[in-house]
C-alpha cells in the first residue's frame, strides 16, 4: 500500500500563526517557529505553511522570514501565499522551501508557473483548488478573493495538468475548513479518479476517523490537519499536537 502523508497545514497572516472558519474570523493560536519546533518532535511528515494575507494585502514575501521557517524544519516544508515572480520562486526553493503551493497565479500569470515548472520540476509546485457550493449547490472553484471562478473544476484539473504541468493538487474545501466536521469524501474521491497527480485533501478534519476514511475509502494520497494540529480538541484551548501515525494506518 502506498504511503499515505499526513501533514499540519499552518495559517499564517505575516505577524503569527492563526486558525480560520471558512476562511473567516482568524484566531490567534500562537508563533510559527515554537510550532515548527514541536512538529519536529513530533516527526510529521510534511509542513505547510500558507500566508494568507499576502495576495490580498499585495505584501511582498518576507523572504528572510520563510527562510527562517524553512531553516527549523527537519521535515518537507511546503510554502504558499504571495508568490508573483520567477525570482520569488527562486529565492524560496533556495532558502529551503521544498514545494511551492499556488493559487492566485494561476489565474492572474500562468506564464510564471509554467517557467517555474520547467526550471525546478514539477514536483516543486502545488496548485491549490480552493472549492465551495454555490447557492444551488453546485461546487464551484474560488479563487483567492472568494469570487466564483466560471470554470468546471475538473476541466480546471484538467488545464491544471495538462497545460500548465503542476506536480500535485491540494483540494480545499472552504465549506469544511475549520469546522471539524469531516472531509467531502465521495467529492475527493470523484477528484481522485478523475486525475493521475497526487491529491492533498484539505477541509474539516475533526478526529482519526475522518483522516481514515478521506486517506483510505475516497483514496487521497495525503490529508492536512488544521484545527486538528493547533487546538486540543473542538472549542478548546490552543495546543500543538499531531495523531500518532499508527492510530491512522489501516491495514
Amino acid at each position: 500500500m502506498a504511503f499515505k502523508r499526513i501533514m499540519p497545514c499552518l495559517l499564517y497572516d505575516g505577524k503569527g500563526l492563526v486558525k480560520t472558519v471558512k476562511f473567516k474570523h482568524p484566531s490567534y493560536v500562537g508563533d510559527p517557529i515554537n510550532a515548527i519546533k514541536i512538529f519536529n518532535e513530533k516527526e510529521v511528515d510534511e509542513l505547510i505553511l500558507i500566508d494568507i494575507n499576502a495576495t490580498k494585502e499585495k505584501r511582498k514575501i518576507d523572504i528572510s522570514k520563510i527562510a527562517d521557517f524553512a531553516g527549523e524544519c527537519f521535515m518537507p516544508f511546503a510554502y504558499g501565499g504571495g508568490v508573483k515572480t520567477i525570482n520569488e520562486f527562486y529565492e524560496l526553493y533556495k532558502n529551503g522551501v521544498e514545494k511551492i503551493i499556488v493559487n492566485s497565479l494561476i489565474f492572474e500569470n500562468p506564464d510564471i508557473i509554467k517557467e517555474a515548472i520547467q526550471k525546478y520540476g514539477s514536483q516543486a509546485v502545488v496548485a491549490c483548488i480552493d472549492f465551495k457550493k454555490n447557492l444551488f449547490g453546485k461546487k464551484n472553484v474560488y479563487s483567492y478573493s472568494g469570487h466564483s471562478v466560471k470554470q468546471d473544476i475538473f476541466e480546471f484539473i484538467k488545464y491544471l495538468e495538462e497545460d500548465l504541468g503542476v506536480g500535485e493538487l491540494f483540494l480545499q474545501n472552504v465549506d469544511a475548513e475549520g469546522t471539524w466536521e469531516g472531509f467531502d469524501n465521495d467529492y475527493v474521491k470523484e477528484v481522485v479518479t478523475f486525475t493521475s497527480l497526487p491529491v492533498i485533501a484539505c477541509g474539516g478534519a475533526g478526529n482519526i476517523e475522518h483522516l481514515k476514511k478521506v486517506l483510505y475509502e475516497s483514496n487521497a494520497n495525503a490529508a492536512t490537519i488544521g484545527s486538528m494540529a493547533v487546538y486540543s480538541k473542538k472549542d478548546m484551548g490552543v495546543l500543538i499536537n499531531f495523531p500518532k501515525r499508527d492510530d491512522v494506518i489501516r491495514e
